[in-house]
């Protein structure tokens, strides 16, 4: 399968410039430059910095220098210690993943949707010269998959628009389920050769987000180790969820986890990927700081071999806070080994 050179071990910036209060303290003081520094001393090759429309635009749509101002400072340092970047528009005006954000309208109302469209014009006319260490990812995690060929034709218009401004500059489409790895075979055809597809894989769920309290099912108490089988996870799942998640069918249901259900995870996708020609990117997994530490720290391991193995880039999520910190506290017995997994 093709694979995208110099994204293939990365780490989400989440909660900096988006899901957060937008407020200059924490744009100022959540990540700072001896950050960057210390994630390229992991030996990653770039990073993924989610940004909510809120820091570019006002209610109105004007932008704001200072929040692009942001955006420019993050390249400086990127480009200081040799990592690429990826700019993902995390919520755009009308849509956001997450339902709380009270986003909505964004897939019926083509005001909204060319407001999106500026949005994108403008980020192309300032960073599209940067494109050998600079990547767009359009919008993050489509939900309903009612939304999908509403969403391709917007993405399709997206890049003819940016195209004319940045021809060269790779740019990242992901599907519904939030990004679903099973959403891939219906992500539109590849409008040109700088296509790269998205997905995000946090499977098992039942496993990577166990005690999550934005999950309404979840009993935020439950907690399950790595070492489960297959039947304890699928039965724990069917008890903890009501959302798609991939399912262990067809797995031996006495064994635990391991590289066979990424594979199986992973296999249609790249089979599309690799008949369109495109390269296939992984922008978060990770696992909840409820899990053992040593426990997130075998699953990355497991992850990892499959990724390498299709040639999949990838992004964990996160490197702070965010219920997924690699650098917090709990994360601090496994991390010098952990980086190793990314």
């Amino acid at each position: 399968m093709k694979k995208w050179k110099g994204y293939e071990h990365g780490v989400n910036l989440g909660g900096w410039l988006s899901q957060c209060d937008h407020s200059r303290d924490r744009y100022e003081n959540f990540i700072r430059e001896e950050d960057i520094r210390r994630i390229a001393s992991w030996g990653l090759d770039h990073i993924r910095l989610p940004m909510d429309y809120n820091l570019m635009e006002d209610e109105e749509g004007n932008y704001k220098e200072d929040g692009f101002g942001y955006i420019d400072r993050t390249m400086e340092w990127c480009a200081k210690y040799k990592l690429n970047l990826i700019l993902d528009l995390h919520k755009t005006c009308g849509f956001s993943f997450d339902a709380g954000e009270k986003e909505v309208g964004f897939f019926e109302n083509k005001e909204l949707q060319e407001r999106f469209y500026r949005l994108w014009e403008e980020l192309a006319r300032r960073y599209g010269g940067l494109h050998e260490n600079v990547a767009f990812e359009l919008l993050n995690e489509i939900t309903d998959k009612s939304y999908g060929p509403i969403w391709n034709d917007i993405a399709a218009e997206a890049v003819r628009r940016i195209r004319k401004l940045a021809p060269e500059t790779k740019i990242l489409i992901g599907g519904y389920w939030n990004n679903s790895v099973e959403s891939v075979p219906d992500i539109l055809l590849p409008p040109d050769a700088n296509i790269i597809y998205n997905f995000h894989c946090y499977e098992p769920l039942i496993f990577t987000h166990q005690g999550a309290p934005w999950i309404p099912e979840m009993d935020v108490n439950f907690r399950i180790r790595l070492e489960a089988s297959y039947r304890q996870l699928d039965e724990a799942s069917k008890g903890q969820l009501n959302q798609i998640t991939i399912p262990m069918d067809g797995l031996d249901p006495e064994k635990s986890l391991g590289e066979e259900y990424f594979e199986r995870t992973f296999s249609k996708a790249v089979a599309v990927a690799e008949e369109r020609g495109v390269a296939l990117y992984c922008g978060e997994y990770g696992v909840i700081n409820r899990a053992e530490p040593e426990d997130a720290l075998n699953w990355y391991r497991i992850i990892r071999r499959v990724f390498d193995r299709f040639g999949i880039g990838r992004a964990a999520w996160s490197y702070r806070e965010m219920d997924f910190g690699l650098v917090d506290a709990h994360m601090a017995g496994v991390i010098g080994e952990l980086v190793k997994e990314l």
